[in-house]
């Protein structure tokens, strides 16, 4: 088999280059959270998405050392496939502050313009290559090996020697494999299959904890994959023919969604955190903020209020979180205003006066949620009734699937306009369900989500 090459044509480049603003976000999804600074207890728990450990460490700890990416390609003759594998290596850094004869450890060293303590770093690393479609036909295996390393940066306060940074890196490596093999039926689609593992030979001692695996994961890590000249099919989305084909694909760890402008299927982001087909920063958003729990207009207000000796620990902590401190101090009204909500399209409202919903079901004769019922599995099911909850996978909110097999009580029976129905219930065992029924908040199921149950 040629060995793969590195470097990507203008038009991969291109295309790759807009879903990198996709990809940053994954890649640094959770990095710094508010307030920004190392000694923040949020931010001592870091490192959560898309973390693939040494072998020798996640077997028994819930963590994992591979992603596996699957989905449908319609390569042209003569494509080549352009791969990109990214993600965070940590660097850790210690803080030694300057002593007669040398230096000390110390867990905080202020200076004039910044206070520095303890951190994990981010270093973004790509691996790349660029293989003929042609030769997946058989396993493309492209190890990567990372060396070990250290730094060293002197600190100076006032043109005095203040002390200095120590960066430590430990050595990771890896490997990626590629095949593709040919879907049966009329339309040349091929399966392609990529999987990421970490193959660091490291076993830790039983006093080791997480941090020491970190030092040799692969934080965050994705994959972008794009064709020269063919397209991808969508995962979650494909044509009605390729359904059949789709469902045969296997995704471990991760998640592939096509990427790039929407009608420009030559691109896909395989990445730890569920999203959809063509995703897109917001256009409001003026930076990153690496912190997505927060609503941007309140994350900038509440930075911009931290106090100074609070904002100069968080530029000591990265250069990361002190751009945050710097967008938030620089930020004008209008940019502030824009954050504040916008408006994405406009439909003319025909019908009814302003002021009267164009439907509402309390002047609607036709339902009644709480005497309406619906045949499930030959039973009725309405108000009172007491129901198995079985969340489909496909269509459902991620939290419900924690409700699998858990038994709930209808409180009421609802259609939406397009001729759905939805089942409103408490959980049986909730101790607050009194109080969620007086709010009359409730969770809500279709039909094929819930099996009935004999009693009251």
């Amino acid at each position: 088999m040629t060995a793969p090459v590195t470097g990507f044509t203008a038009e991969v480049e291109a295309a790759f280059a807009s879903a990198r603003q996709i990809a940053d976000a994954v890649l640094f999804e959770g990095y710094v959270l508010y307030p920004y600074r190392a000694s923040a207890a949020k931010n001592r728990l870091r490192w959560q998405f898309g973390v693939l450990v040494p072998p020798g460490y996640g077997a028994d700890r819930g963590e994992h050392a591979h992603q596996r990416t699957e989905c449908l390609m319609e390569p042209r003759p003569g494509d080549r496939l352009a791969v990109e594998l990214r993600f965070l290596r940590v660097r850790r850094r210690t803080v030694e502050r300057a002593v007669p004869g040398g230096f000390e450890p110390v867990d905080e060293l202020e200076l004039a313009d910044r206070v520095l303590q303890p951190w994990d770093e981010g270093v973004e690393e790509r691996i790349e290559l660029v293989v003929p479609v042609e030769e997946l036909a058989g396993e493309l295996v492209r190890p990567f090996h990372l060396p070990a390393g250290r730094e060293t940066e002197p600190l100076h306060d006032g043109g005095a020697t203040a002390g200095r940074l120590l960066r430590r890196r430990e050595r990771t490596d890896g490997l990626l494999r590629l095949t593709a093999r040919e879907v049966p039926g009329p339309y040349g689609v091929r399966l392609l299959t990529a999987m990421v593992e970490n193959t660091t030979d490291w076993t830790p001692r039983p006093d080791e904890a997480r941090d020491a695996a970190l030092a040799r994961s692969l934080v965050s890590a994705h994959l972008l994959l794009g064709l020269e000249r063919g397209t991808f099919l969508s995962p979650a989305d494909p044509p009605a023919w390729a359904r059949a084909a789709t469902a045969l694909c296997r995704n471990e760890h991760t998640w592939p969604v096509l990427a790039g402008p929407p009608g420009r299927d030559r691109v896909v982001l395989s990445s730890p955190i569920i999203l959809e087909d063509h995703p897109v920063v917001a256009p409001e958003s003026p930076g990153a903020l690496y912190d997505a729990t927060e609503i941007d207009e309140i994350l900038a207000l509440r930075t911009a209020a931290l106090t100074d000796r609070e904002k100069r620990e968080a530029r000591g902590t990265d250069e990361r979180a002190g751009a945050v401190i710097d967008l938030a101090d620089s930020m004008p009204p209008e940019v502030l205003e824009r954050l504040h909500g916008a408006v994405r399209g406009l439909r003319e409202i025909t019908g009814d006066a302003p002021g009267q919903p164009w439907w509402d079901p309390g002047d609607d004769p036709g339902v009644d949620p709480d005497t309406d019922r619906v045949l499930v599995d030959g039973r009725a099911v309405g108000a009172g009734s007491r129901v198995l909850l079985r969340p489909g996978r496909r269509r459902t909110d991620a939290q419900d699937l924690f409700l699998d097999g858990r038994t709930a009580v209808v409180e009421a029976v609802l259609h939406d306009v397009d001729g759905s129905v939805h089942l409103a219930v408490t959980l049986e065992d909730d101790p607050g369900a009194d109080l969620w029924r007086a709010q009359g908040r409730f969770r809500y199921f279709q039909p094929d989500e819930i099996t009935p149950l004999e009693g009251p």
